[in-house]
């Protein structure tokens, strides 16, 4: 009797607790909380060189955080840190690292950590992308698509999450891809490397939840294409449902979810759609609509990313 009434109530109190969320959640829909405060956050953009982590460093930039800046070329890194000088950051600090070598990482945390301090919002952006189907991929290439997409993740978080959670406090962004959600033709190697970012960045999300250390925050972002260069001659049967994006609307967008500390952030909104449909549809009526939708066609003319200052 006594095991039944404890089951009863376990299942009253999930109710009631599950009841609130919901309503809490529609409320805030209605009713946004305010905005994180990241004024003097330490801030750590992997990728900052161009590109996506560029516009994200001057977005934190223009908010008043301290930017660790990473990027395997020093030239187009230093020019992000002047770039986020101009744009009002007072502290900015850059740091060459190539985010394919374990050893790097460690190496370059631990001087972010005696010159700079404890980093609180961590940024995993730094991304590569082969463009080649499997059998046409060198070993080689495949390797360090893992490297820099995904493991890069694990040892970032292992230098860095430690003093979140001796504090209770902190960001961890995970910038991952549509291709970590859904399949694409002639990106196998790259959609595996960003399934992999997402299935951890997920995992540790639950992680923290489940050590109850509530202060630790998690955004998963995952974009269509996104007009940086690494993607160049890709296209979309249909722009106004699955456009390539534009490189600023996607920084302001990612910078919003982390001040408004989402969890998931999927761009364009109709990628919520396409899962939906993945998850229920008969398989050959979701090869038809792909196909319908040129998905399957969209790396035909991919060229890949010239290098820029």
């Amino acid at each position: 009797m006594s095991s039944c009434l404890k089951s009863t109530k376990e299942l009253l109190v999930f109710l009631g607790k599950s009841l609130f969320s919901i309503l809490e959640a529609l409320v805030f829909t209605l009713i946004p909380k305010p905005l994180k405060n990241v004024a003097g956050e330490i801030v750590l953009i992997t990728g900052a060189g161009s590109g996506l982590g560029r516009l994200l460093a001057l977005q934190f930039a223009h908010l008043g955080s301290v930017l660790v800046l990473w990027d395997i070329s020093s030239e187009t890194n230093e020019k992000t840190g002047q770039m986020a000088r101009e744009a009002g950051a007072t502290r900015v600090h850059v740091y060459t690292c190539d985010c394919s070598q374990k050893e790097e990482i460690y190496r370059v945390a631990d001087q972010v950590k005696r010159e700079v301090g404890d980093v609180s919002i961590l940024i995993n952006n730094a991304g590569i992308v082969t463009g080649k189907k499997f059998l046409d991929c060198p070993d080689e290439l495949m390797e360090k698509s893992f490297d820099v997409n995904f493991k890069a993740h694990l040892w970032t978080y292992k230098a860095f999450l430690p003093a979140m959670v001796a504090n209770n406090h902190g960001h961890l962004v995970c910038i991952s891809s549509s291709a970590g959600l859904v399949g694409i033709n002639g990106l196998a190697d790259y959609c595996a490397s960003k399934f992999a970012a997402v299935g951890f960045a997920e995992s540790m999300f639950l992680e923290t939840f489940a050590e109850k250390q509530t202060g630790i925050k998690t955004t998963i972002v995952c974009p269509f294409f996104i007009k940086t260069g690494m993607f160049e001659g890709c296209t979309t049967r249909f722009p106004t449902l699955l456009p390539i994006l534009e490189p600023e609307y996607a920084a302001r967008t990612i910078v919003d979810g982390i001040l408004k500390e989402k969890v998931y952030l999927y761009m364009p909104k109709f990628l919520y759609i396409l899962l939906f449909l993945k998850s229920f549809l008969p398989i050959k009526t979701g090869l038809l609509l792909g196909d319908y939708m040129g998905i399957f066609h969209s790396m035909d003319g991919f060229t890949g990313q010239k290098k820029k200052a």
